[in-house]
């Protein structure tokens, strides 16, 4: 499957207005009818980077932001591979975090939880592009959504 056209702004707050638009306004619902749900704060968790690899997220990010569109596009793709995110608290695969790649080393990781009545919903985590470890994300479990 192609990946989608990049997104070009020339600011910050282009981006960041474009995410409000097509993520904070309601859920996106994944090919297999999971609702998730953005923040308008996870926009600067997704679109910004660390400048010295510290885990402080202070610079942001063209190259990830140019792939906004992708997430979107990632969720709703039958066609993506979906995997067990990681506990980093817990040092453990968790089955309830699932991980999705379709465009290129593109990851999308939301954590699912089940609603009263067996519907499942989830909270959009992050969103980044994985070229350094998308084989450690290909190494974890298959996610079932069980």
């Amino acid at each position: 499957m192609p990946s989608p056209a990049k997104v070009i702004y020339a600011s910050e707050n282009e981006y960041r207005q474009h995410f409000h638009r097509v993520y904070c306004q309601g859920p996106i619902i994944t090919f297999d009818g999971i609702e998730v749900r953005f923040r308008r704060e996870d926009f600067d968790h997704c679109m910004f980077e660390s400048s010295k690899r510290d885990g402080s997220k202070d610079r942001f990010s063209k190259e990830r932001s140019e792939r906004i569109d992708w997430i979107k596009a990632t969720l709703e793709s039958a066609d993506a591979e979906l995997y067990q995110g990681w506990d980093k608290g817990r040092k453990c695969c968790d089955p309830d975090s699932r991980v999705a790649v379709v465009h290129e080393e593109f990851v999308v990781v939301i954590r699912v939880k089940r609603a009263p009545g067996g519907t499942r919903t989830a909270k959009f985590v992050t969103a980044y592009l994985a070229d350094n470890s998308i084989r450690k994300v290909k190494g974890m479990p298959k996610w079932t959504g069980k």
